[in-house]
């Protein structure tokens, strides 16, 4: 007993002089590295904007600037240099970025990260002479999405906070924050908490709906209009008498539709790639879909052994109603795009004759084509079920 008591009581010592010693070690070395990332921050201010003179450090508590922006330097010819911090593959990837008087990036440079492939201590190169008006031109590097798109994402954050700091405006909210900002207006019951609905019904050109999830109603996208309905589809907001039509004609089929499940276990012909069906109420179909895309037919030693995970929905005569990722698996940084909408909405509205024009995801050949495989199973299964009806 007094030995197991020895034994604890040792550990506990050693424990303790180990946790001792490794605050000691950060209380010394933080310090050092903070010291050396500010002399490379310092010395990187000429090299990314070698005409800039008398460089001063910007108080950014007096602005409303993008979280990557942790430090900026005004100069004499209307310049700006950013320290921006970001997320790549790995936490904390630091750059400098330097913009003149014009808004022309004139050197982007990498300070420190934990990157893994070396792409980022060459890649600032490709946003000389970039402003804001092109920067979506530059391409990110296939093998290292990740890393590419977080500095990409930086500089451009840099190029909008030089527009702010020059006296101008510029909307810096991101893409996921502007749609909520835009449904909490058309709908402000909702207390803005949405949930997107899968359209199964017809619906002219509604490009996406969601339902307030306090049962307040529902808020259509048509095109640029946010309309706002109540749960009959009456439209409760101010828009013009053409969307309130267009949106009211369907509104009310879009949320009342049903779905009932078929049983597709009689169908000998039935795709393997359709896991469930349904009918809808409307008469159209949904179908579950599994994609063999690069989880399953890539390398051996790097597949996960997912299926790509797809929900159709699909007219009686062969078009696609909606179309959309449910969950994947497949290579991050590449094959993972295919659970973008900007990928999987490119085959709404497409028929069998040309469900296969659609823009491939780069990099990503196997993804790709396994999607658009399942994807045709679903119009083979269209055609059995109405046959088998």
């Amino acid at each position: 007993m007094k030995h197991n008591i020895k034994v604890v009581l040792s550990l506990t010592i050693i424990s303790s002089v180990m946790a001792l010693l490794l605050a000691l070690t950060n209380a010394i070395t933080a310090p050092i590295i903070k010291e050396h990332e500010n002399s490379a921050v310092g010395g990187a201010l000429k090299e990314v904007l070698p005409e800039g003179e008398n460089f001063v450090s910007v108080d950014l508590s007096k602005y409303d600037l993008p979280e990557t922006v942790e430090e900026a330097y005004s100069e004499d010819n209307g310049g700006y240099v950013f320290k921006l911090k970001t997320a790549g593959y790995g936490a904390d990837l630091i750059l400098m970025c330097g913009i003149d008087g014009e808004g022309v990036v004139k050197g982007v440079q990498y300070i420190s990260g934990n990157e893994t492939l070396g792409v980022e201590t060459t890649y600032g190169e490709k946003f000389n002479d970039v402003t804001a008006e092109n920067i979506e031109n530059v391409e990110t590097v296939t093998g290292a999405t990740k890393t590419t798109t977080a500095m990409k994402n930086a500089v451009k954050d840099a190029l909008n906070s030089a527009i702010i700091l020059g006296g101008g405006s510029v909307d810096i909210r991101d893409e996921a924050t502007i749609l909520n900002d835009n449904l909490k207006t058309a709908l402000p019951a909702a207390e803005g908490k949405f949930a997107e609905i899968f359209i199964t019904e017809k619906k002219g050109n509604i490009s996406a709906a969601y339902k307030a999830e306090n049962n307040t109603g529902y808020v259509f996208i048509l095109g640029e209009i946010f309309v706002a309905t109540d749960n009959n589809g009456a439209v409760l907001n101010a828009v013009d008498d053409t969307a309130k039509t267009e949106v009211e004609a369907v509104a009310a089929g879009i949320i009342n539709s049903t779905m009932t499940e078929i049983d597709i276990s009689g169908f000998a012909d039935m795709p393997t790639h359709v896991q469930k069906a349904y009918k809808t109420s409307g008469g159209n179909y949904v179908l579950e879909l599994r994609a063999a895309g690069y989880g399953i037919n890539g390398d051996k030693y790097t597949r996960s052994g997912e299926y790509i995970q797809i929900k159709v929905s699909i007219t009686a005569d062969g078009e696609i109603i909606t179309c959309k990722t449910i969950s994947q698996k497949e290579s991050e940084g590449i094959g993972d795009a295919c659970a973008k909408p900007e990928f999987y909405n490119q085959f709404t509205g497409r028929l069998e004759s040309n469900y296969g024009e659609i823009d491939a995801i780069s990099g990503a050949t196997i993804t790709t084509n396994g999607f658009k495989t399942a994807i045709s199973s679903a119009f083979t299964a269209v055609k059995i079920l109405k046959g088998g009806a």
